[in-house]
């Protein structure tokens, strides 16, 4: 979640934090019980959907269990801490957004999609970070150089798509005995 390279967080053991393998830090558990609280392990407490949205904002890896069947609980957690986000104040996504989103599931380019977006958070986190490293001594030209990269970065992840979506059609419609 902090890193720029970052995949998922491996699972976690029962232990409250996993042994750091391959120098990875350690992951805290937290398990959810069937009344719905929310218990952090390493700090030995009841945790909030707020303060488990702050370990996101700091970048800190963590995993949501089920405190009886152990099962991965983590997306469902964070698909709730949108969806309390998306309620409470000025929505990220629009409805055309949300109901793009639905479409995408279960269609032939759900995968390219989900790469798509994530390559595009990414690139926008990184933008972020960046931006906040420069804007102590933010000046035209470093202001612009940023931009720039920023904006070829975004341009190049939308030509890789085009170019995907262009391969899987002509697969497709290949299949068929149809050409483009």
């Amino acid at each position: 979640m902090a890193g720029a390279h970052r995949r998922k967080a491996p699972v976690a053991t029962a232990s409250s934090r996993t042994p750091a393998a391959d120098n990875e830090p350690a992951i805290r558990t937290i398990k959810k019980y069937p009344n719905r609280r929310l218990y952090d392990a390493l700090s030995s407490r009841y945790v909030t959907l707020a303060e488990i949205r702050q370990l996101v904002m700091q970048g800190e890896p963590f995993v949501v269990r089920g405190a009886k069947t152990s099962e991965d609980l983590t997306r469902s957690i964070l698909l709730q801490i949108i969806l309390e986000q998306e309620a409470a104040g000025v929505p990220l996504l629009s409805e055309s957004a949300l109901a793009n989103l639905i479409r995408f599931y279960g269609h032939a380019l759900q995968p390219l999609m989900g790469r798509s977006l994530e390559q595009q958070l990414q690139a926008m986190t990184d933008w972020q970070r960046e931006l906040g490293d420069a804007a102590q001594s933010l000046q035209g030209p470093a202001f612009q150089a940023l931009m720039s990269d920023y904006v070829a970065q975004s341009s190049h992840a939308m030509t890789q798509i085009q170019l995907q979506m262009q391969r899987q059609a002509q697969q497709l419609l290949g299949a068929f005995g149809l050409k483009i």
